[in-house]
């Protein structure tokens, strides 16, 4: 699938992927993975960036972000992250070196319809790669914390889960009915090429916001909203 220029929106969520050089561990030790998390707990409360969903898996990372006014906080927090950890890694092993593979590839995210969708996505990850048997099961993403069983300052709650008349169950349900394989397809190869994950009408929307044509467009999959 061709892959477009990164496009990012203020005020909008974006799932965003970055993987390590080579599909190598970047997360060895449990010190590595909390060593991320409080960098990502740090900058993203510096650059006004908002943290909807995360799972660190053990050669890449998923996260759901979403920066406020200024677009451009989103590529800087992503840079912090990279650099800190890659010098972290290095002085631990003794190493030069790159840790990550090139850019992180980024997808704006309709979030009517769409932005629950891809949170359970990312939730999911471990659970699909049988790692763990249930997402609660695994301790680096942000599930835990969305069904109560733990707290996180890291974590901001989207629109659409405080929409939720009762969101520590209602979402818990959502994520355990797991991913029609479908909407797998759909989310991976959205952000795969850092395309838009929404219909034909957001695709409009973001042109008319950025000012940018959007190649490459999909016929949108529109994802049914739970009952």
């Amino acid at each position: 699938m061709p892959r477009m220029a990164r496009v990012v929106v203020p005020n909008l969520p974006h799932h965003v992927v970055q993987r390590g050089h080579n599909r190598n561990a970047v997360f060895v030790a449990e010190a590595d993975y909390t060593y991320y998390l409080a960098t990502l707990s740090h900058w993203k409360r510096q650059l006004d960036v908002r943290v909807y969903a995360w799972c660190l898996m053990t050669n890449h990372v998923h996260l759901i972000l979403c920066p406020g006014d200024d677009a451009g906080a989103l590529g800087k927090l992503m840079k912090r992250l990279a650099g800190r950890q890659t010098r972290y890694v290095n002085k631990q092993e003794r190493r030069t070196g790159t840790l990550w593979e090139g850019r992180f590839k980024s997808s704006p995210i309709q979030s009517d319809g769409y932005l629950l969708h891809c949170c359970r996505y990312v939730e999911l990850n471990p659970v699909k790669a049988g790692m763990v048997v249930r997402a609660e099961d695994y301790p680096w993403s942000s599930f835990r914390s969305k069904v109560g069983l733990e707290a996180s300052s890291l974590l901001d709650h989207d629109p659409c889960y405080q929409a939720m008349s009762a969101p520590k169950q209602q979402y818990r349900q959502f994520v355990e009915q797991g991913i029609p394989e479908e909407e797998q397809r759909f989310i991976q190869d959205r952000v795969q090429c850092n395309g838009l994950t929404g219909g034909s009408a957001f695709t409009d929307e973001i042109e008319l916001r950025t000012g940018l044509r959007i190649e490459h467009r999909l016929p949108g999959r529109p994802v049914k909203q739970k009952k």
